[in-house]
């Protein structure tokens, strides 16, 4: 098991000191986490000595990079037990890679009348793409309900499953923290008939993927949630499905031949990577996946269940604070969202934040699981490999402060 204090080491960010001489206490890594030295060497090895664009040069920098940029593709398929690096797709984000599956396959294969299920847990990157997608193919919209404590409502699957032609899950909530079972899901969705797409942003850096124990058909991730680069990611899907969707977009490297009125195209992935791709991005992923490997993914999901237990312990101490989402830390990530009595998230994350904490405050680009919840939004407390116990202490000592300084009517210290 790694020591949180050590690996914190490696961050150059966590150094610093905000609003005076206050320590950075990062608590918004669901949103996006910090960048290890090695990651971000990588990026500044790669255009100091290896800039070039890859798959078109015969000269040498064209070469090493190639090989960069496809040796990073193989170390995240091999992350996530892809059979092979021809299955993934490199993008921009997990956003970026909900489009491609609802565009390219969903304008190629949904009819009118054909069901879309999406949970009421979903970021809206999983499901204004759908909102979309069946606008214009007369497709309708199904929520998948869940239960009072956060879980999928497994009762009501038989009834939301019944002519559902894909089923839209997260792997693991960004509000919530819940952990979906998604063998159970595609296990039952794939008996009625219907694939399975799985946005995995928040999953991926937290959880053991194994796309092949996963069974779902296509898998969403993000390479900034991970410790990789901004605008680094990729799609992961079954072969023989990319093999039958179309191009999502047009322009160089996607093709093999071109005339005037019609073109022939690249085989997978470069089907689906038109133009000069993210190339040190998608190369700094590869590094952080270096990086998770050497701390070992079963050891960041065990810090994670320690320090969200911990969290969840003092949290509740809290008179007045409510914590959403499944109640047992080992069936929850490390994102803990809770509404503290009277006060506005927005308000009290500006007074956290004068405390030199990050978290977030708002719908967290999930409105109508806030609707569900009855909140109009949430503060937001999320843990990863370099978080302590010492930071879940300045966060409940930020959130005394807050109280208080609203018991005083001071309102927001400016």
């Amino acid at each position: 098991m790694f020591d949180p204090k050590v690996v914190r080491k490696d961050f150059p960010i966590l150094e610093r000191r905000v609003h005076g001489d206050k320590p950075l206490v990062w608590l918004d890594n669901a949103s996006t986490t910090q960048k290890p030295r090695r990651v971000i060497d990588c990026l500044v090895d790669f255009y100091e000595h290896h800039n070039s664009n890859v798959h078109r040069g015969v000269y040498a920098l064209a070469e090493e990079a190639t090989e960069l940029y496809e040796g990073a593709r193989a170390k995240i398929a091999a992350f996530i037990g892809a059979s092979g690096k021809r299955e993934i797709v490199f993008t921009r984000s997990a956003t970026e890679s909900l489009n491609l599956v609802a565009n390219a396959w969903g304008r190629a294969n949904l009819k009118p009348g054909d069901k879309v299920v999406v949970t009421e847990m979903e970021h809206h990157s999983n499901l204004i793409p759908w909102q979309l997608v069946t606008q214009a193919t007369g497709a309708q919209i199904v929520p998948w309900p869940i239960t009072d404590d956060g879980f999928l409502d497994l009762e009501a699957m038989p009834r939301v499953l019944d002519g559902a032609k894909i089923v839209c899950v997260s792997q693991m909530s960004n509000v919530l923290g819940t952990i979906n079972p998604i063998r159970q899901v595609a296990d039952a969705a794939h008996a009625a008939g219907a694939l399975v797409l799985v946005d995995g942003a928040q999953g991926v850096p937290h959880l053991i993927t194994n796309v092949a124990e996963m069974e779902a058909d296509f898998l969403a991730f993000s390479g900034h949630k991970m410790l990789g680069p901004t605008g680094s990611g990729g799609l992961w899907a079954r072969a023989e499905l990319l093999d039958a969707m179309p191009p999502f977009l047009g322009g160089g490297e996607m093709i093999l031949e071109v005339w005037i009125d019609h073109a022939t195209y690249n085989e997978i992935p470069y089907k689906f990577e038109a133009g000069t791709p993210n190339i040190a991005q998608s190369i700094g992923l590869g590094a952080a996946v270096d990086y998770l490997n050497d701390l070992g993914m079963e050891d960041v999901r065990a810090h994670e269940i320690e320090i969200v237990t911990y969290a969840l312990d003092e949290l509740r101490k809290i008179d007045g604070l409510k914590v959403f989402g499944p109640a047992d830390p080992t069936k929850r990530g490390g994102v803990v969202s809770f509404w503290m009595e009277d006060l506005h998230p927005h308000d009290l994350a500006t007074i956290v934040d004068t405390e030199g904490l990050a978290i977030r405050a708002g719908h967290h680009c999930a409105q109508p699981l806030m609707r569900v919840l009855g909140v109009p939004a949430t503060s937001r407390a999320s843990f990863y490999v370099y978080n302590t116990h010492d930071d879940v202490d300045a966060l409940v000592a930020a959130l005394g402060k807050a109280r208080e300084t609203f018991a005083r009517g001071g309102g927001l210290p400016f």
